[in-house]
Order: C-alpha cells, then structure tokens, then sequence
C-alpha cells in the first residue's frame, strides 16, 4: 500500500464494541458504538459518546474493525452480523461506507443504527449516503419523537429532516426497524403515540417497531462527566405505560422480519 493510499484510508473512533449483541439487529451480532453525536437527548445513556474525539476513544480502520469482527463470526448463524451504532454513526459516512463495502464483499449482513439528525440532501453528503445504503442490508431507525416541539426539547433538534430522511428509506424500500424510546414526560404520551403510528403506516419499508422503555443505568456516566442529569427523579415507564405504547403503535402487526439472503 502506498503512502497516498494510506492517507486516503478513512479511519474511524471507535467508543466501544459488543462482541454478543443480541438487541442491535437480528440473530448475534458484533456491535460498535462509534463516536459523535450533535444530539443532546436528555434520557441519553451513552453521553459520553456526544464528542467526536476523546482521550477514551481509539481510531481504527475497517480492515481493522473487520478482522475484530470476524473473529466471532462463527458465532453469528446466518442471521447474525455486524451493526454500527453511536453516538451518530451517520457523523463517520466515510468510514462506514470502507467498513460496509469491505463486509459486504466477505458476504456479512450489514446493519446501521441511527436516529437520522445529519440527514440533509445538501452535497456531498447526499451521495455518500447513498453509497452507504447500497451496502447496508438494514437500518435500526430511532424515533426520538414525532412531536416537532417535543422533539427539539428532548434532543435540541427539531425533527423535520429526521422523517424526511424515514420518507426516503422507504421511498428505496430499504429495510427498517423503527425504535421508539419510551420516555415519561418526554415521549409517553397517547397523541404523539398515536400520531407515530400514523407515520409509520405510511412508510412501506418497515419490518419492526419497538417500544424501548427508558432506564436510568446511564445517570452515572452524566455524573462522571460532571453534567447534572436532567431527567433526575424520572421514573421508568410501568409495564402498563409500555403495554399501551405497544398497543397504540401496533407492534405486533410487525413481525415479518426475515434477513435478506447476503451470503
């Protein structure tokens, strides 16, 4: 490899990987939370990952993810794979669209978590963007909130390019699972609910919802970066809250789901 060559390599920072992720996609995946992220949601449990660089953080190239990777694929099944998560993976396109294309071409299901906020049809982006989607098999979408107003208080950002960029996930009927954190006095509440379900309906690409109920095992990263936690007294959702949460975006009306053939 030349010197040109190496420079041109993108490289990614990495927050942390999962080598058994059992909730990021389907089947046993290998998971990394890559880092960045413009959004400041209040019920955040990985604030530590909001810079884009830290002392904490390690850089990697896809070659270099890959190999980590591969090392438990024996593990995966054929549903399993690889996810890439955040902060907003969406921040590193260069790096994701390496480490896909690259996984890809060894035959491995690609999957990309991202709540959407750097979506923009501004150039380069656009492109890059959908180089990326050509080599991604499915995208976990998190729906912070559809509520416009709600949303900006909940994040810091309002929502508009956010289901914008869901419209054209499901205009090139690419495969989404959309995840709903359930969050009392941010999200839970039945008219946004329902009004979610309505948008949902309308997109043709969607494999799966999930209701995610809040929890508070990250306070203590906020308390460790010396950030006062905003949602201090919050109580989790009951089971009844997320019941109805269910019932209101009719999850279980989502449960064809089977992994596209790759291999």
């Amino acid at each position: 490899m030349t010197e040109t060559q190496i420079l041109a390599t993108p490289v990614g920072y990495i927050h942390s990987t999962e080598n058994f992720a059992t909730f990021d996609g389907p089947g046993v995946r290998f998971a990394m939370f890559l880092q960045g992220c413009r959004m400041r949601c209040q019920f955040c449990h990985n604030p530590d990952t909001w810079d884009l660089q830290t002392e904490e953080m390690r850089e990697a190239t896809a070659d270099e993810m890959l190999a980590e990777a591969e090392r438990y694929r024996s593990y995966w099944g054929k549903d399993g794979g690889i996810t890439v998560s955040g902060g907003e993976a969406l921040l590193q396109v260069d790096f994701l669209i390496d480490l896909f294309t690259k996984a890809k071409a060894k035959g491995i299901h690609t999957t990309l978590d991202t709540a959407g906020q750097p979506f923009t049809r501004r150039e380069p982006f656009f492109s890059k963007l959908n180089t990326l989607l050509a080599v991604t098999d499915l995208v976990l979408y998190d729906v912070k909130q559809i509520n416009n107003e709600r949303h900006k208080k909940e994040t810091g950002w309002k929502n508009d390019n956010i289901l914008e960029f869901a419209r054209y996930l499901s205009d090139m009927r690419k495969p989404v699972w959309i995840r709903h954190v359930l969050v009392p006095t941010l999200s839970d509440f039945d008219e946004d609910l329902m009004q979610l379900d309505v948008f949902i309906k309308s997109l043709n690409n969607v494999d799966r919802v999930e209701v995610l109920p809040y929890h508070t095992m990250g306070k203590y990263k906020w308390e460790k970066l010396g950030r006062v936690y905003p949602l201090d007294g919050v109580a989790e959702p009951t089971p009844e809250r997320v019941q109805n949460a269910n019932e209101l975006l009719h999850t279980a009306d989502y449960t064809n789901y089977k992994v596209r053939e790759h291999y």
